[in-house]
């Protein structure tokens, strides 16, 4: 019996975490002589651009009005939807990246194609979508991959098999010990323009700091300058921040870190992997994340860095003097961070991904 081709689904082609996994994902299915094909929005600078054998368009915008934005969803599910049939009578899976896409679920459900969804998020509103999505995968879903098993925890479907399947460092990650050649001690946050991502509170750290002369932070945004320029054009941003929009290649900022922060707020966002945190530690950075979700999974406190909510300026300011100011502390973290991303390497990603797509052949 002849290889199934594997249909990759994603929304948004940007340079975020879901889709960076999905590339590899994709890479891991070449690797195992599967044909691949991938659907998406037309991007260009995102992380599914170029990956797969065929790229195929998905309309898909965004607006500052949420109203329209949602209706720019649904009209992007139609679409997706009618644009799957196409795969009738052909030898297929949909492999379904994030809830989001229900619109090949669908498709798949109907013409009888094998659904994999691959789940990264938990933080899904409103409440009434997320029901409804959940619904979807209920009924269309082969098989769910969750990225940690705090989401698996928290999203588990009863009546599906389901596997966790972390999320993995690129085989070209910088793999090193630090050596700390630059006065002065910089932290370093990455994520997207939404303030419950902890941007304010980003700013507010930086701001309780500003005594301490030896102190700089630095914030790169999965957004475009204009985009930065318009959100901060109100916000009063403290002189030791430097802000920097989105980037192609990150690597020069974890080399010129001491400490990666991810201040996603608990109420708001809960990380349910944190992919950043450990490519920063893959880098001897140590970290501090929030006390829930998937980076408690990767991170040990006083261990390879610090478990510390991002409302709790005090504790972040205290726990960044200690280590900026005590450099066997701070080799002690650094060491144990980069020795911890071994857990996560790309050759145990994709042996599991080996595995099941060994499973995906089998399916009818």
């Amino acid at each position: 019996m002849p290889s199934k081709k594997m249909v990759f689904i994603h929304l948004f082609n940007d340079r975020s975490g879901s889709p960076k996994v999905l590339s590899q994902v994709i890479k891991a299915a070449a690797n195992n002589h599967l044909a691949t094909e991938v659907i998406t929005s037309s991007h260009g600078d995102g992380f599914l651009s170029g990956v797969a054998d065929v790229q195929s368009r998905l309309f898909y915008k965004r607006s500052e009005n949420k109203l329209l934005t949602l209706g720019y969803y649904l009209i992007s599910q139609g679409l997706l939807f009618v644009q799957c049939l196409k795969y009738k009578r052909q030898n297929v899976v949909f492999y379904v990246n994030t809830m989001m896409p229900f619109g090949a679920a669908l498709a798949g459900k109907l013409l009888k194609i094998p659904v994999y969804y691959h789940v990264h998020e938990t933080s899904i509103k409103p409440d009434v979508l997320k029901r409804f999505l959940r619904f979807i995968i209920e009924k269309t879903s082969t098989k769910v991959v969750f990225v940690s098993n705090y989401l698996m925890h928290v999203e588990r479907f009863s009546k599906l098999p389901q596997v966790v399947i972390h999320n993995a460092l690129d085989a070209t990650a910088e793999h090193t010990y630090r050596v700390k050649e630059e006065a002065g001690f910089s932290s370093l946050m990455i994520c997207s323009l939404k303030a419950y991502k902890g941007v304010l509170e980003f700013l507010a750290l930086a701001r309780r700091s500003l005594d301490d002369k030896h102190l700089n932070f630095t914030l790169v945004l999965n957004a475009s300058r204009s985009e930065v320029d318009s959100f901060f054009s109100s916000i009063d941003v403290p002189g030791n921040v430097a802000i920097y929009p989105r980037q192609t290649d990150m690597s020069g900022f974890y080399s010129r870190s001491d400490v990666l922060l991810n201040l996603s707020r608990p109420d708001g966002w809960i990380e349910t992997f944190g992919l950043t945190i450990l490519e920063g530690m893959s880098h001897g950075l140590p970290v501090i994340v929030p006390p829930v979700g998937g980076p408690a999974e990767l991170v040990r406190s006083d261990v390879e860095g610090y478990l510390i909510s991002s409302y709790d300026i005090e504790a972040l300011y205290r726990a960044i003097c200690r280590i900026s100011l005590d450099p066997k502390k701070y080799k002690m973290l650094s060491d144990n961070a980069l020795s911890r991303t071994r857990d996560f390497s790309l050759d145990v990603f994709e042996s599991k991904f080996s595995t099941l797509f060994n499973e995906m052949q089998h399916d009818t």
